[in-house]
Parts: C-alpha cells; sequence; structure tokens
C-alpha cells in the first residue's frame, strides 16, 4: 500500500546530475503549463503557478522544460512562481527546437541560434547559469560537433553548469560524449514503451542521468483485469502511479517527470514514490509488455 507523505518526492531517492548535483529522483515536466498543443498561455494560469509551487512543497527539487514550450510560457511561469529560487532547486531546460505553430517542432542546432535561446532562456527564467542545459534534438543539417560544441563554450562561459541530449540513440550518445560531458540522456521511454532500453542501459552503465518523457504510457496494460490493474487495486493506487514505480524501480539513474496542469493530479503522481513493488510485480510488470 502507498503512505501519504507530506513531501513524498523525497522517497524516490537522490541521483547526483554529473556527479555534483543532486535531485529527488521524481520530479516535473512543465511541458503542460502551456495552452492547447503546447503553444501559448494556459487556460488557467493561476492554477500553473499552483502546480509548481505544490510540486516544490512536496518535495519536487528537479523541474524540466524548454524553451519551447509555448515558446517560452513554460520557462515564464517557472520565474513567476518560483524566483527567487530555492538553493535545492535545478531547472533543467532544452534548446534547439523553433515552433512555427502548434504541435508544429523542427530542429534548429545552428550555433549562434542554440547561443541565442540560451540567452533567452537565462532571461526568462531569471537565472545567470542553467543547471541542465539539453539540446532538445540533433539537428541533422548541422554538425553535431557544431551543436555541442557551442554548448560546451557556453559552459567554459559559466552559463552552463551541465550538459544533456535528448532523442538520440547509444551511438549519438557515444558520439555527444566525444565532444562534450554528457550528464543526462531525455528518451521515451515508459512501461508499455521501451524502445530506448539499449539507451537506458548504457547510461545506467555510464552513470549517466536518464529523463524518460512520456513516463505515464500504460496502454492495454491498463485495461479491467490487466497486470497493471490488478497490482494497482492490491496497492489501493492508480494505474499510472504503478507504471511511474515502476520506472523508479528500474533503474537508479532513472528521472521521471510526470507533468500535469493540476495540483491534484501533480499530488497523485507524487504519491507514486512512496509505493514498494515487490519483486514478483515488478517481474510480472515487465514481463507484461
Amino acid at each position: 500500500m502507498s503512505t501519504s507523505s507530506p513531501r513524498p518526492a523525497e522517497a524516490s531517492g537522490t541521483f547526483a546530475l554529473g556527479g555534483d548535483l543532486p535531485v529527488n529522483r521524481l520530479g516535473y515536466g512543465a511541458m503542460q503549463l502551456t495552452g492547447p498543443g503546447v503553444w501559448g498561455e494556459p487556460k488557467d494560469p493561476d492554477e500553473a503557478v499552483r502546480v509548481l509551487r505544490r510540486a516544490v512543497e512536496l518535495g519536487v527539487t528537479f523541474i524540466d522544460t524548454a524553451d519551447s514550450y509555448g515558446p517560452f510560457v513554460s520557462e515564464r511561469l517557472i520565474r513567476k512562481a518560483l524566483h527567487p529560487y530555492n538553493d535545492d532547486i535545478v531547472i533543467a531546460t532544452k534548446g534547439g527546437l523553433t515552433r512555427p505553430g502548434p504541435d508544429d517542432w523542427r530542429p534548429v542546432g545552428r550555433p549562434e541560434y542554440l547561443r541565442q535561446q540560451l540567452e533567452l532562456s537565462l532571461r526568462h527564467l531569471g537565472l545567470q547559469r542553467i543547471d541542465l542545459y539539453q539540446l532538445h534534438r540533433i539537428d541533422p543539417r548541422v554538425p553535431l560537433a557544431d551543436q555541442l560544441g557551442e554548448l560546451a563554450t557556453l559552459q567554459q562561459e559559466g552559463k552552463i553548469r551541465h550538459i544533456g541530449v535528448s532523442e538520440v540513440t547509444v551511438d549519438q550518445l557515444k558520439q555527444a560524449r566525444g565532444i562534450a560531458e554528457i550528464v543526462s540522456v531525455q528518451n521515451l521511454y515508459n512501461l508499455a514503451n521501451r524502445s530506448a532500453e539499449d539507451v537506458l542501459e548504457y547510461a545506467e552503465a555510464e552513470n549517466i542521468a536518464f529523463i524518460p518523457w512520456f513516463p505515464m504510457a500504460t496502454g492495454e496494460l491498463a485495461r479491467p483485469g490487466g497486470p497493471l490493474d490488478a497490482a494497482a487495486q492490491q496497492h489501493g493506487a492508480s494505474p499510472s502511479q504503478l507504471a511511474l514505480a515502476w520506472l523508479l524501480r528500474r533503474s537508479p539513474v532513472m528521472l521521471p517527470i510526470p507533468g500535469t496542469s493540476r495540483a491534484t493530479h501533480l499530488e497523485e503522481n507524487l504519491q507514486a514514490a512512496t509505493l514498494t513493488l515487490t519483486d514478483g510485480e515488478f517481474e510480472a510488470l515487465t514481463d507484461a509488455v
């Protein structure tokens, strides 16, 4: 059974990004704070601010966003809600996707563009240095050495603390590590979709944080009478909570960042950190796909 906790995210344990930046492993992804299609202002800006403040109250120390969420809407909301930031709060943002309109995402990895976006993120977040800056997508039209090389230069200038990458293969991650020190990788991964299993295994072997986006997708597993449904009923929890508990159990480098625009849903998500799966439950869910 789960037990309600005033700061449930702390029950997820910690991971040190780059070996020197500890965060509670269950974080918060701020993409859903924007309008439909990840475009424009939220329908309820006050609730967006409440969600962010409540996340911190509940023990979240790792908040993931991107300049393209809105664009810039998510970053500005984070500043409005949380600035000046508590010492233990780590804000990760991303650059490298441009937004012509709702649900439209296009990679742009030109060095001058990445520098411009980093400077804008610093301003919108109210920071002098981004703790974790991630290349949102590799732009196939620009040499990777130019894209990550610019981030490494910005790191040397003191504007970036650590560098991460998103949606990469193992080979691309190895190539990236030859250009800059990479402390995190953010790929699509959840209980129902483990196509990035090889990337996770490599990240775990190298002690690189693995940040699964779309972490709560459960698909057919949550159908009535299915494996997630049965385990959820046994724990008095929701299938989504079980899916998050499975991720946390799956690897010590896993940093799930479930997102929501409602405080009540946030509270439910974070209680997943207090769930303890037995070996049998974990293996049954693992084998169910």
